[in-house]
Order: structure tokens, then C-alpha cells, then sequence
């Protein structure tokens, strides 16, 4: 399956788990976790899907442009999974694995202002 295919189905699962967490949230009490992981997934699903696009087109560094796109879904997964297992089941997925997935997305968000302006071969 080429790496483009992938995203987009990744970015797909992303959004049908992030509408799945809004609603969740709205239904909970004390789900402000679920929000948060919900914004994340939502939020970054799109990106993904804009980078997958911007990729096809050659706006992009195609090679940078798939590690900001893998960085910034690999992120989201973890960031969100994090929160919503401490939601569920009252901890952690791994200790710091929230900043870990936060760390991984502002990486994958520098990665794509380097696959803007970096030279193409």
C-alpha cells in the first residue's frame, strides 16, 4: 500500500475516532480529557489529509513531507490514546506518553514547514 493511501486511511480512522470522543465527552461527566484527545485527532486528521494533498500536487518535499505526515498522525495516536485511557481505565498508556505525543506533533508540524521550503531534487 503506498505511504499516501495509508495516511489518508489513517486520517480517516483519526476522524471517526476523534467524532466518536466529541460525543463521548458530551456525555460524560468530568470528560474534558476526551475533548482534548477529540480536538487532537480531528484537528490533525485534516492536516493529514491537507499534507497528503499538497504531497500529490508537489508543494512538498516529498520525503519530509511524509515524516511531518506520519509524525504528525503517530502524535495524535499517542497524545489521544493517552488521554483517553487515563479517562477509561485511570491510567497512563506509558509515563509522559501525552508529551511524547505532544513533542511528536510539534515535530511533525516543523517537518512540514521544512518540506515547504526545502529544495526538491
Amino acid at each position: 500500500m503506498p505511504a499516501h493511501r495509508l495516511l489518508i486511511g489513517l486520517a480517516g480512522l483519526m476522524g471517526g475516532a476523534g467524532v466518536a470522543l466529541a460525543a463521548a465527552s458530551s456525555h460524560g461527566a468530568d470528560a474534558s480529557r476526551l475533548a482534548t484527545a477529540s480536538a487532537m485527532l480531528l484537528f490533525h486528521a485534516t492536516a493529514i489529509l491537507a499534507t497528503t494533498a499538497l504531497l500529490a500536487r508537489g508543494l512538498l518535499h516529498d520525503g519530509i513531507g511524509l515524516v511531518a505526515a506520519f509524525g504528525l498522525a503517530s502524535g495524535a495516536a499517542l497524545f489521544a490514546g493517552d488521554l483517553t485511557l487515563r479517562q477509561y481505565a485511570g491510567h497512563a498508556l506509558f509515563p509522559y506518553a501525552a508529551p511524547t505525543g505532544g513533542t511528536v506533533m510539534i515535530a511533525g508540524w516543523l517537518a512540514l514547514t521544512l518540506a515547504a521550503v526545502a529544495t526538491r531534487k
